[in-house]
């Protein structure tokens, strides 16, 4: 041992050269002694850390007995995005260890993102290349059948978590009315960043363009069913790049088939996402293999995130850039790792 900080890193399922620079993880071993396990899947190797650890980057499984023999413990930092359910969160937070995510280093990447399927929908971009290429394209008006401007249009959010708020930004010179739903923030919240709050049956009803930004819990899997999507106007846009637990696909397709609506799906129940999927098929529907956040800057801010907040923890000083996770809502996500 050194006598610095013992940081215990294995990240899978995400990759150490992925998040870290060489300067960057040139940095974290500089600052702390690194027991690097990427390599090393076995339990008995984490065991063998854990009770130096000053910190563990990744999200190995850590049920209360791991984490009652790791006593020098004050860090989890997931760097995959997600909350997995293979941490005993009670014990961890019943120890005074701080659980970190990552999540914030995606928001800006999956907003763009999102802000392109909008405007993809509201133009018929991809779907006017495709035809450009199969030889069936239409010129000016006649290609412009259904197009519409985002400018000015009323615009709905289904939640307003880290993505809606890096969302909200792209969205001000097109002057939108923006309303939002997110049944887990204050009214005043939504007030103060520019948003009218909004019951869910109002924000899909109202808005011409809809993005769906909502986590998945253990209470809202398919919220997002028939009878919502029901409620979306002819010819309206719906965007989905968060979780597509939050929302009943069979009920969807269903719709988009029916050319009720259309839509940009970034999110699958299964990914990849099958070869005979109907989706594959749909005019109606912008589809997108899940890379709305997972680009190289957003993966390289994730290591410069833990280092710059694991060097304040070690002076005594709290996180600032890594989201802590809060008790009443870790146990409560029910997102699926990315592959």
């Amino acid at each position: 041992m050194t006598g610095k900080p013992v940081v215990l890193l294995r990240p899978a399922p995400q990759r150490r050269d992925r998040i870290f620079t060489p300067d960057t993880l040139r940095r974290l071993h500089d600052l702390f002694d690194v027991v690097d396990l990427e390599d090393d899947p076995s339990p008995g190797a984490v065991d063998r850390a854990l009770p130096d650890a000053f910190a563990i980057v990744g999200q190995p499984d850590l049920p209360a007995e791991r984490l009652r023999g790791a006593e020098r413990l004050k860090a989890i930092v997931n760097v995959e995005g997600n909350f997995f359910p293979n941490v005993d969160y009670a014990t961890a937070f019943a120890q005074g260890v701080r659980v970190l995510g990552c999540g914030t280093a995606y928001s800006q990447a999956v907003a763009e993102y999102a802000l392109g399927l909008a405007l993809d929908l509201a133009r018929g971009i991809t779907r006017g290349d495709r035809a450009v290429r199969a030889g069936t394209e239409e010129y000016t008006a006649a290609g412009n059948l259904d197009a519409v401007l985002l400018r000015r249009a009323r615009v709905g959010m289904v939640g307003f978590g880290n993505l809606g708020r890096a969302l909200r930004p792209l969205l001000a010179p097109f002057e939108t009315a923006v309303r939002v739903y997110d049944p887990w923030l204050p009214a005043a919240v939504l007030q103060d960043a520019g948003v009218v709050p909004s019951s869910l049956e109002d924000t899909l009803s109202d808005s011409d363009f809809v993005f769906v930004l909502a986590t998945a819990t253990a209470e809202n899997a398919h919220f997002l069913d028939g009878s919502a999507l029901d409620l979306l106007r002819p010819g309206a846009r719906l965007v989905l790049v968060s979780r597509a637990n939050v929302v009943d696909y069979a009920a969807l397709h269903e719709r988009l088939a029916q050319g009720r609506f259309l839509a940009a799906i970034d999110v699958w129940p299964e990914e990849p996402i099958p070869a005979e999927d109907p989706f594959r098929t749909l005019e109606t529907a912008v589809l997108s293999a899940h890379r709305a956040g997972g680009i190289p800057q957003a993966f390289t801010s994730i290591g410069d995130m833990v280092c710059d907040d694991l060097e304040l923890m070690s002076r005594g000083l709290p996180p600032v850039r890594l989201q802590v996770a809060a008790p009443e809502l870790v146990t409560r996500y029910r997102n699926k790792p990315v592959g």
